[in-house]
């Protein structure tokens, strides 16, 4: 079948790749001609395991394209896939011009070809709010007769692993108000599902929520067990041993139960205020939603008071060492990254910061300056009076304690993902300040919380 991502970003990257891999003819649209050279380059412009892989491969075997040429990539596509951005606004509903451009555009071309053309499946990837994809509908019944099929389908990607969920998902959810669309995606993922996962037929506007209801449910679940750790510190109980006792009840689980310094990247931030939003214009405010999102934020907050109460609030010629910039492993996604937000307070406060991420460093000149960024891991602890833990990359998980010792000015580690053993970190004699556990104080840092 002949593709047409629109949008060569994280999204339409990902499924145009994985859709090549099954044998589909692909062509991937942006208007960013830096990006569609880089990519006909055979260089993918973010980071995601096995994605330059597959983008090469199938671009040696003419399965995928990049173009900046919206009139031939919608003019033989029988998909088009809409994958562009939807940013939050000041209000934090979805900014949607970008999704209406490119309706108004394929309507053009579709006009262009006539009424007797073979109709194309118009398909709404970005995650919209409940309505847009009828509105994208709408406009392009506005400029021409010809026919065409509506479809919504949200992305259910997680990053750093988002080949795996495409190429084995969970389930597809596609909303469909014609049979020529239902079929249209069906035989797209069929090759996908071959397992038995299910595909979800659904009308447009519950597939549309069926996104916002997802992401809004495990962003509750990370918010959830922060303000759990909270009080765990307050009463002196250990968050680790409360989680394991809570996640045995199969009713509710232990995904999206980790306590940390909260949820970031392009996603769960967004979705959650496009929630909020939605909840304001229809009359209904979402409260539970509301809080989701102020207790999040506040975690961020709440782990720096943990920082200055150890260290101190003036930090006037103190250097703090961050380890992981990205919101979390395997990715180099910084967006609301919670490591960014601490990196600003601590600037705030007179320190000097310095980073080391895998994978996040490229963007972190852009995203904040004043950051100093360091080759490796243990070179960013030169100089610097404490570690700050804020991704768990696996490279952190068992590194040199003996060595980080030896580099901090003081034995201190602010660990905001409990990667390491409290037992392990009061015997080598640092102190150790973790989430929803007791700290560990040694008293040679002079460390009094």
């Amino acid at each position: 079948m002949n593709l047409t991502m629109v949008g060569s970003g994280y999204v339409g990257l990902v499924t145009g790749a994985c859709f090549a891999e099954t044998g589909n003819d692909v062509t991937c649209l942006d208007v960013d001609e830096s990006k569609i050279a880089m990519l006909n380059r055979g260089e993918s412009p973010i980071y995601e395991p096995g994605l330059s892989e597959m983008i090469i491969r199938n671009a040696q075997a003419d399965r995928l394209t990049f173009t900046t040429d919206k009139t031939a990539a919608y003019r033989d596509a029988e998909v088009i896939f809409i994958c562009v951005g939807t940013p939050s606004d000041t209000d934090g509903s979805a900014d949607l011009q970008y999704v209406l451009k490119v309706a108004d555009d394929i309507a053009g071309v579709i006009d262009s070809l006539g009424p007797d053309q073979t109709p194309k499946t118009v398909v709404v990837k970005s995650t919209v709010p409940v309505g847009t994809s009828h509105k994208v509908r709408d406009l392009i019944r506005s400029r021409t007769k010809a026919p065409f099929h509506i479809a919504d389908n949200p992305e259910f990607l997680k990053e750093g692993d988002a080949i795996g969920d495409f190429m084995k998902p969970d389930r597809v959810v596609c909303g469909v108000e014609s049979e020529g669309a239902e079929s249209a995606m069906k035989d797209l993922y069929e090759p996908f599902v071959r397992q038995g996962n299910p595909i979800y037929m659904m009308d447009v506007r519950s597939a549309e929520m069926v996104k916002y209801a997802s992401n809004a449910m495990l962003a509750c679940k990370i918010s959830f067990v922060n303000e759990i750790s909270r009080l765990c510190e307050s009463y002196g109980a250990d968050i680790k041993n409360v989680r394991e006792g809570m996640c045995a009840d199969r009713r509710i689980g232990n995904q999206f139960l980790y306590p940390g310094l909260g949820y970031g990247g392009s996603c769960f931030p967004k979705d959650t205020l496009a929630v909020c939003s939605m909840g304001r214009q229809a009359g209904l405010p979402c409260k539970l939603n509301e809080a989701v999102h102020e207790v999040n934020q506040e975690q961020r907050s709440w782990f720096w008071d943990k920082i200055t109460a150890v260290m101190g609030t003036e930090l006037e010629g103190r250097t703090l060492a961050f380890w992981g910039v990205s919101f979390k492993p395997k990715t180099d996604d910084i967006r609301e990254a919670p490591a960014i937000a601490l990196m600003k307070m601590a600037v705030a406060a007179g320190a000097k910061v310095k980073a080391f991420c895998p994978e996040g460093l490229e963007h972190l000149g852009t995203e904040f300056p004043p950051a100093e960024h360091a080759a490796g891991m243990y070179e960013c602890l030169a100089g610097a009076d404490a570690l700050v833990v804020c991704t768990e990359w696996n490279e952190f998980r068992s590194p040199d304690f003996e060595k980080i010792g030896a580099m901090l000015s003081s034995k201190m580690i602010f660990d905001g993902r409990n990667v390491y053993r409290r037992q392990l970190m009061s015997e080598l004699g640092f102190t150790y300040i973790s989430v929803g556990r007791p700290p560990v104080l040694a008293s040679n840092t002079g460390a009094n919380a």
